[in-house]
């Protein structure tokens, strides 16, 4: 799956963004989140096996964590907008700087 269609749903962008926090385990996403914790397990298990998500186990729990770049595709995507962006805002500091002197 890829990282778009993972990304679609809203359980699933809430997960990622609990582990951009950092780690936790299942019980702490369900806490979070609210929901029952089939729904949260699977939703992990979606997003482990797309390589969002690294699960390591400690002691009786395991531990998820977001991987160290969890949506490639997505962010390939992203990237040409964000420079287009960055250089919209380069040049409106630039127009600003002139003015201020």
């Amino acid at each position: 799956m890829d990282g778009f269609s993972v990304l679609v749903d809203p359980t699933r962008r809430a997960i990622a963004d609990l582990l951009r926090r950092g780690e936790s385990d299942v019980g702490g996403l369900v806490r979070e989140l609210e929901l029952p914790q089939p729904l949260v397990s699977k939703h992990l298990r979606i997003l482990r096996e797309a390589g969002a998500v690294e699960a390591e186990v400690t002691g009786k729990r395991r531990v998820y964590r977001l991987s160290d770049c969890p949506f490639p595709d997505v962010l390939a995507w992203m990237l040409p907008y964000a420079e287009r962006w960055r250089a919209s805002f380069d040049r409106l500091s630039t127009v600003l700087q002139e003015e201020d002197r």
